[in-house]
């Protein structure tokens, strides 16, 4: 649903009357015979719009390299993450003693150091799949 600022200008662009006109070969502007435009085409984007949809476009700006996942890099994360998350428990639950709060900030980032690892390996599959790269084989042994 439209947000009522969007729904403002669009009415507003549905009261103005605007000419339409386009450019010929020599680069004169010649009148449209018929001024109605076809639906679904904005008055903004001059129907270029469909040609943005039908061909696929590369990115303006380049894929950023992201590194594979590591445990190291997750626990040194986990690191800057554990003193938040344990001002954090201080300020929300200040009845509570400080051991209390340094329990559950432990208990916190314990539960938090899989899915940063999760999160990267995501990343970092998602970068192979942009780029076309196979991702490694795996070491370890399977059961």
């Amino acid at each position: 649903m439209p947000s009522r600022k969007q729904r403002r200008r669009r009415q507003k662009e549905r009261r103005h009357e605007y000419e339409y006109v386009y450019v010929d070969d020599e680069g004169h502007e010649v009148e449209v015979d018929d001024p109605k435009r076809p639906r679904g085409v904005d008055s903004r984007r001059n129907g270029k719009g469909d040609v943005k949809k039908a061909t696929k476009r590369q990115p303006a700006r380049s894929i950023r390299k992201v590194d594979p996942p590591s445990w190291r890099r997750v626990l040194r994360r986990s690191l800057i993450f554990a003193p938040v998350l344990f001002v954090a428990f201080i300020l929300l639950n200040h009845k509570q003693h400080l051991a209390t709060s340094l329990l559950l900030g432990v208990v916190y980032t314990a539960f938090l150091i899989p899915f940063m690892y999760l999160m990267d390996r995501t990343m970092y599959r998602n970068y192979l799949r942009r780029t076309g790269q196979k991702p490694p084989e795996r070491t370890g042994r399977r059961r």
